[in-house]
């Protein structure tokens, strides 16, 4: 039988606390205060990963957009066949604080008149 070292086993315990943590999307990178967008569906919903996401054409640009976790995310109403690609939605956010980067990590989506609040506690 082989034995782990008391080091070994604390080594293995700390990623595993620290891992979700980096894999988490934090809101440093974006900015403070919220915005609104409005643009067309390019690519649904996405459950899989952290935080699902989707993208959205602005004026011919296209916006990468960070939802809630998954199970959030779905229990706000939103999943892959909620909306499709071509609908219209407006999206309350914060944007990368890096104006070259089109990116918005959402708490609403608005579409044909529905919030899908995905944060409603970061609503301002």
């Amino acid at each position: 039988m082989r034995i782990i070292s008391p080091g070994s086993l604390l080594s293995v315990l700390a990623l595993a606390v620290t891992a979700p943590a980096l894999a988490h999307h934090g809101w440093s990178g974006q900015s403070t205060s919220q915005s609104s967008i409005t643009g067309i569906v390019t690519k649904p919903v996405n459950l899989n990963g952290p935080h699902a996401t989707m993208e959205i054409d602005v004026q011919g640009q296209v916006w990468n957009i960070t939802l809630a976790p998954p199970p959030r995310t779905q229990s706000a109403g939103l999943t892959p066949s909620t909306l499709k690609v071509g609908d219209t939605v407006t999206l309350l956010g914060n944007r990368n604080t890096d104006p070259k980067r089109f990116e918005m990590k959402t708490v609403r989506v608005t579409t044909a008149g529905r919030n899908y609040d995905v944060y409603p506690d970061r609503i301002k």
